[in-house]
């Protein structure tokens, strides 16, 4: 993962840590009532990617286990992986693309309510994505992947010239010759792996999506209720499906690209698919970026745009993120495919102990500022979730007094602790492990192996019942002392 070339190394503190009077008092611990969506605090826990899902996108006892221990915790919300609208192959990620995944998905959603004593609401997050492959061999890509046209024979002066002699003569250029006959995407595919876009127009299915993607977020969001959640999260956020077509790259000319406002267009028609599919009582919300973090990406106006659009439509909640993107993403290893959290924009969405002057505690709380400011503005309340490196009860409670967010989300101190939201509500929260930044995690999930935490991975691996990592190294979930 890339990192600021000064590399200030920070510490993550607990700060002022409340008595239990203190914190039952406190805005944090205070519930939060706005149209559907109730909670017993304004706390949250947003969506984390374990992989423990098997292969066919299936809930396992691993899956269970992972959210029953974060349940604990007793947060307000814990908003579950991004978990994938379509039927079809993507490895260990939660999947609610078919009706046969409502079973699994409701043991998901009654632990959550169950291990909380009643106190967390369950919710899902929809995402969709395109295709990425894998960073080919040099060889295999020139003698398989890579669809000869007549540009190529005119530029290696074979016109007439058979597909063998072609890929023969190719394999014999360097890297300079060989980047002057392919095109851009041809050569990014052969240095990074093929990724498909939204502005592939010339591609059927990604020409096509503004037909079908309304209804497939409907129908997983129906399943989603049918699952007993308490809410979708709409993914609109990093390098997917819809946050591409909500940035300033995407230059569709169909009427979903180009201007702010044809970019938000598919958007509005999803969540509007997926409110009639669920009806006014269910809480939907989405997840999006306050800044993509890139060259020529959007930024903090366009976010403005769309949140006022998103909560004039009715959204329940926005939650905001920023960067995360494959624009600008580290070339990667042959056989791997490339990550959209290793370069600038990356960092971004997940800072690390070593930074910049600004460190890596609260670097989207300014925009989130913003964006509420703008909401509240317009005479809006939709409620605004804030993250992003939030570890202490004196960090969040002041992210509320200052009007940056009405809830706090925490990830990586979540991983770190699951307890930690109880603990701090109970006054104990000296008993709180820290995070310590150093993503540990994030490391695991681009490899996507299970998500655990260095802190306790390797605590009490004798301990009886324990579920360990498919290699056996590693405990899934903290200890209950953590």
């Amino acid at each position: 993962m890339w990192q600021p070339p000064q590399r200030i190394p920070f510490k993550a503190a607990p700060g002022r840590i409340p008595t239990r009077e203190e914190a039952e008092a406190s805005r944090l611990f205070s519930p939060l009532e706005a149209g559907p969506l109730h909670l017993t605090s304004r706390t949250w826990v947003p969506a984390m990617v374990p992989w423990r899902a098997d292969a066919e996108g299936n809930v396992t006892d691993a899956v269970v286990d992972w959210y029953a221990r974060l349940a604990e915790g007793q947060p307000g919300a814990i908003v579950i992986e991004a978990t994938g609208i379509r039927d079809l192959p993507s490895g260990p990620l939660l999947r609610i693309g078919h009706d046969r995944y409502v079973d699994g998905l409701r043991r998901v959603s009654e632990a959550i309510h169950r291990h909380s004593e009643g106190r967390t609401r369950a919710f899902v997050q929809l995402i969709d994505f395109l295709a990425v492959k894998r960073r080919p061999q040099r060889a295999t890509y020139l003698e398989r992947f890579l669809r000869l046209a007549e540009r190529h024979r005119v530029a290696l002066g074979m016109v007439g010239a058979d597909d063998a002699a072609v890929r023969s003569r190719l394999a014999t250029l360097d890297d300079a010759t060989l980047q002057a006959v392919l095109d851009a995407r041809e050569w990014e595919a052969l240095q990074m792996g093929a990724r498909e876009r939204v502005t592939d127009v010339g591609l059927a299915h990604i020409r096509d999506l503004p037909l079908h993607l309304p209804g497939l977020f409907a129908d997983a969001a129906r399943r989603a209720r049918e699952a007993s959640f308490d809410g979708v999260e709409l993914h609109y956020a990093h390098a997917y499906t819809m946050a591409s077509f909500l940035s300033a790259t995407n230059a569709r000319a169909d009427g979903y690209g180009g201007s702010v406002a044809e970019r938000a267009r598919l958007p509005l028609e999803v969540y509007a698919a997926v409110r009639a599919a669920v009806g006014t009582d269910y809480v939907i919300g989405c997840r999006m970026l306050s800044e993509e973090c890139i060259e020529g990406g959007s930024g903090i106006d366009d976010a403005v745009f769309f949140a006022l659009k998103f909560a004039k439509a009715g959204m329940d909640f926005l939650s905001f993120s920023r960067g995360g993107k494959f624009d600008d993403a580290k070339q990667p290893k042959v056989g791997d495919a490339v990550y959209p959290y290793t370069g600038v924009s990356g960092y971004e969405c997940m800072p690390s102990h070593l930074s910049d002057e600004q460190g890596p505690f609260g670097r989207n709380l300014e925009p989130t500022r913003a964006l509420r400011e703008a909401l509240r503005d317009e005479g809006l309340a939709t409620p605004v979730v804030a993250a992003g490196g939030i570890h202490n009860f004196e960090q969040a409670e002041r992210v509320l007094a200052d009007g940056i967010a009405d809830i706090v989300g925490s990830a990586r101190q979540s991983l770190a602790d699951p307890g930690w939201w109880k603990k701090l509500r109970e006054g104990r929260g000296a008993t709180v492990r820290q995070c310590e930044y150093k993503n540990y995690c994030e490391g695991l999930d681009q490899k996507h192996k299970e998500v655990t935490c260095q802190l306790w991975d390797r605590v009490g691996l004798d301990e009886p019942g324990v579920m360990r990592s498919r290699d056996g190294r590693r405990r899934l979930v903290a200890p209950r002392d953590w």
